[in-house]
């Protein structure tokens, strides 16, 4: 893991993601005081990690959006690292 993602960042998108799964990457801007790209980038690290799945929905009429979801990979993580901290 480098520095732009280290065990805290981590945790904290972790215990995000399990408890609102629905959160755009704006919102969880906003929530964690972290960059939009550093957001990003965090995403897609757990993503290709396998821990947690990325999906589209319908959000309003004509609106797409994504839901993050904790896989049992992502559960097990989230786990090891509240125990660590």
């Amino acid at each position: 893991m480098n520095a732009a993602f280290n065990k805290e960042t981590h945790l904290k998108l972790l215990r995000l993601l399990k408890e609102e799964p629905e959160l755009s990457q704006r919102e969880m801007n906003q929530k964690m005081g972290l960059s939009l790209g550093k957001i990003n980038y965090c995403i897609a690290a757990l993503a290709q990690k396998g821990m947690i799945k990325v999906e589209r929905f319908k959000k309003a009429k004509n609106k797409l959006a994504y839901t993050y979801r904790l896989t049992p990979k992502g559960f097990e993580e989230l786990t090891r690292l509240t125990l660590s901290f």
